[in-house]
């Protein structure tokens, strides 16, 4: 059974929340993400005992995208990984247009803890996030401790040290509010998390976003994943197929380079950044997973798959010099975050 209208009046209602006309598109990209997240897990590429409370994918994607969504997962993961061990914990994660990302309820199968963790993304997603949560016990025991309660309305959720919450990334003083509500603590060291958002705010509003952040928070790193080399044929085509879909780039022009998209955070005032296309992410996994994976299925050719790598990418920023070294070389040992 499906929540409600998927939550879909709520962002209407929301006085604060005026709707693109290529949001609901955008919005729709979660589901896509996550029915490929799915896939992948059920063949095996990682583990995620999480994801198919939120998703019930059946059909199967073809073996190009579920290497390029490993890739995603595990480039991510490494980043997060270098992060928590540099901070013992003692920091937050603040997710930025989460989807039905699962990171929070994986971490707590682990030894790395972390003192908040929220996630922000339009209220039409994260009413049917809370739903699912709510839903579930094996979810709610993940964020429910003995000491605390879980608060629930139909776009927010608030645990002991997770907040989930329906808010427009456009509009500052709302996520200023949300994340004041979270009790956020702009002096603790936190890593941002962004999976293609950025790329679908217009280019101000997301200059304002960086901008804003580098100037609340003390100690900060910010992990993006999502598309470059988009000035080239392979790029246009994927551009129109996306526009096919009512879905524009808005903030494309990030997107032609790997220097145009560290220069996004340079701009706008963070201390520095660094990118790599997914081709050097997935060379940088250690061999035996890549190894691993790749006789889960047989590729065609790699042509394909080699041109998805080289128009995806993760970036990496920061502020202050506390995480200036944090890149994505990893060691053979194979992640605790549980990529296995």
């Amino acid at each position: 059974m499906e929540p409600p209208s998927a939550g879909g009046g709520v962002a209407h209602n929301n006085s604060t929340h005026k709707f693109h006309p290529c949001d609901e598109a955008v919005i729709a990209t979660n589901d896509d993400a996550s029915d490929c997240k799915r896939g992948a897990v059920r063949l095996g590429y990682w583990k995620d005992d999480y994801i198919g409370f939120f998703v019930r994918n059946q059909e199967r994607k073809a073996p190009e995208i579920n290497r390029g969504y490993f890739a995603r997962v595990k480039g991510v993961e490494m980043c997060v990984e270098k992060f928590l061990k540099k901070t013992s914990g003692n920091c937050q994660i603040i997710n930025l247009g989460c989807g039905f990302d699962t990171l929070y309820f994986r971490l707590r199968d682990t030894p790395h803890q972390v003192k908040n963790f929220i996630e922000l993304d339009f209220p039409t997603v994260t009413a049917r996030k809370c739903y699912t949560i709510k839903r579930n016990k094996a979810l709610l025991a993940k964020i429910h401790d003995e000491d605390g309660e879980v608060r629930l309305s139909p776009t927010d959720l608030h645990g002991p040290n997770y907040h989930l919450m329906g808010v427009d990334l456009r509009n500052l003083d709302e996520v200023d509010n949300k994340l004041q509500q979270a009790e956020v603590d702009f002096t603790l060291p936190t890593i941002f998390l962004a999976e293609c958002v950025l790329v679908y705010i217009e280019a101000q509003n997301c200059r304002n976003l960086l901008k804003w952040i580098a100037q609340k928070f003390q100690a900060a790193v910010f992990v993006n994943y999502e598309q470059v080399n988009m000035n080239d044929r392979f790029g246009d085509v994927m551009l129109n197929n996306l526009r096919s879909r009512g879905c524009s780039l808005a903030g494309v022009e990030s997107c032609l380079s790997l220097e145009t998209q560290t220069n996004r955070f340079k701009d706008c005032g963070w201390s520095g950044a660094r990118a790599w296309d997914m081709v050097q992410v997935y060379d940088s996994i250690s061999s035996s997973e890549r190894q691993r994976i790749e006789r889960l299925e047989m590729l065609d050719e790699g042509e394909l798959l080699l041109q998805l790598f080289q128009h995806y990418c993760l970036v990496v920023a920061w502020l202050g010099v506390a995480f200036q070294d944090l890149d994505i070389t990893v060691e053979e040992l194979m992640s605790s975050l549980n990529i296995d």
